[in-house]
């Protein structure tokens, strides 16, 4: 007999309440900082890539998302510091459960994960992201690649000494080497 009575308490109790409305698309939600978001393919200070097309990121996703192919760095033809570059790399978003495991097992950082949240699409081919989609942007003094290393003269100099090389090219103490879309936008 209350039964109805407690229902519509529920009901009467939340109609005086203030209502918690979200503006999604015009004021966007601040993410928290280790958010796992769209990936991003990294570059050194000189604009060189990161990457060094080991296929670990691909071997260590679960849902199969990631595809590497490597290529080999010629001295004309120089993409990164290393023997190798990532020639050809894909992530499908439609299979990616953004589980991080791909960032964990990148031996050179040269994959990490952005804040960004809007990879919604109604086109299936455009959530699946190539290399040219998932590179950083290049920034103030970096060049665009193929070009010969200019921050030492072995690929030891790019990843031993990389935050001192980093300093040396204007990158201030404290900050990260990563090229992403906050340091794009400064």
């Amino acid at each position: 007999m209350f039964d109805p009575l407690k229902g519509f308490g529920v009901t009467f109790s939340t109609m005086f309440k203030k209502v918690v409305t979200e503006e999604y698309p015009e004021v966007k939600k601040v993410t928290a900082p280790r958010f796992h978001g769209r990936h991003q393919l990294n570059r050194h200070p000189d604009g060189l890539e990161k990457c060094v097309g080991c296929e670990l990121c691909a071997w260590a996703c679960p849902a199969d998302a990631i595809f590497v192919e490597g290529g080999d760095n010629t001295d004309e033809q120089r993409y990164s510091p290393g023997e190798r570059f990532g020639a050809d790399y894909q992530i499908n978003y439609l299979r990616c459960i953004g589980c991080g495991l791909c960032i964990e097992a990148c031996p050179t950082r040269s994959l990490t994960m952005t804040n960004e949240y809007e990879t919604a699409d109604d086109d299936r081919q455009n959530l699946i992201y190539t290399k040219e989609d998932l590179l950083a942007p290049l920034l103030p003094g970096m060049e665009q690649p193929p070009h010969p290393m200019r921050l030492g003269e072995d690929e030891q100099d790019y990843y031993v000494r990389g935050p001192e090389l980093a300093r040396q090219t204007g990158v201030p103490e404290g900050e990260t080497v990563e090229t992403g879309q906050e340091e794009a936008r400064r």
